[in-house]
């Protein structure tokens, strides 16, 4: 089997990546600032070496693609390059060395789409600091599979969710404690008609695909695909669940967006217009066909999980409701 440099595997993704990787017979290493642990236990990782690397620092003075290149690693997975210098670094370190480069970008290569769900042939229209350098690295890398062969895969995740961190909720930003609002059973106004989506994704699930686009190398090679939950959420339907789950019959009302945000916290207010402003909603039939990817959670199975997850570490109070289930 393949050696595998996992660049940030330490992270939501990496805690699933790396013990499947581990498992499906590979040599991994995982380059980390070694700052934290993976957020969930699996004794797959003590079959995994370490290698500390501050990725910024090394960037600055240059070395950063030389010391990846000298671990000598069939395939590279770079989990958080953000830049495309920061990826041509990289890139131009390994040309010629590695048999298999997979990028993690995201759904915010796209502002919006005219057609949903999208596919991942629609032009990129990413805004904002974050989607556009993404969207400038994938089209680079994809542009460099077919000009030069270099072996380039992308994967773009949508909300990541899991145990230990906080999900996207059904106010579009990552305050926890939207969840126990609900869980006491309070009104919820959501802002414009909650008609606006989301589209959540277990972490596990974007390690699925990861791990799947190896295995089928010929078909990933120079494509994008979109790693995502089978279906998008729409935040009136995604806060009516969210009732029920704690036990309650659903209290939603409504208030235009430049209103509901008066008064709340600015920065929630902000991710919130971030997140309906784009809307996401992603088809995942190409790498279902291709890669043969079917999501074991959908958007609201693993929203549920991480809530759990949340009650169990005393993060939010369910309440009594929810207890009596």
């Amino acid at each position: 089997m393949a050696k595998i440099a996992v660049i940030g595997g330490s992270g939501h993704v990496g805690t699933y990546l790396v013990p499947r990787l581990v498992k499906a017979g590979h040599r991994v290493i995982n380059v980390t600032r070694g700052l934290k642990e993976p957020y969930r236990p699996d004794g797959a990782w003590a079959e995994v070496e370490s290698v500390v690397i501050d990725r910024e620092a090394a960037e600055a003075d240059g070395s950063f693609g030389r010391q990846i290149a000298a671990l000598d690693a069939d395939i590279v997975i770079d989990m958080i390059a953000f830049t495309l210098a920061s990826t041509k670094h990289l890139v131009e370190a390994l040309r010629g060395r590695v048999a298999h480069f997979l990028h993690c970008g995201t759904i915010w290569v796209y502002g919006a789409n005219g057609e949903i769900p999208a596919t991942e042939d629609q032009p990129l229209n990413g805004f904002g600091v974050y989607g556009s350098a993404k969207a400038e690295i994938e089209t680079w890398l994809l542009a460099e599979a077919r000009r030069t062969g270099f072996p380039a895969t992308v994967f773009r995740p949508g909300h990541i969710v899991g145990p230990g961190w906080a999900p996207l909720n059904p106010l579009g930003h990552f305050n926890p404690q939207v969840f126990a609002h609900i869980a006491a059973g309070r009104e919820l106004i959501i802002p414009n008609f909650g008609l606006e989506t989301v589209h959540h994704v277990h972490a596990d699930d974007v390690a699925q695909l990861v791990v799947r686009a190896i295995a089928a190398h010929g078909a990933a090679v120079g494509e994008a695909f979109n790693a995502v939950s089978p279906a998008a959420l729409n935040l009136k339907g995604y806060a009516s669940h969210m009732f029920r789950f704690f036990g309650h019959i659903p209290r939603i009302s409504f208030m235009p967006y430049e209103m509901w945000r008066q008064g709340r916290d600015p920065a929630e207010a902000e991710a919130t217009w971030e997140h309906i402003v784009r809307s996401p909603c992603h088809a995942i039939d190409k790498a279902r066909t291709r890669l043969g990817y079917q999501p074991r959670y959908s958007s609201l199975e693993a929203v549920e999980e991480a809530v759990r997850w949340l009650i169990a570490a005393g993060e939010i109070d369910p309440g009594p409701a929810f207890a009596a289930k």
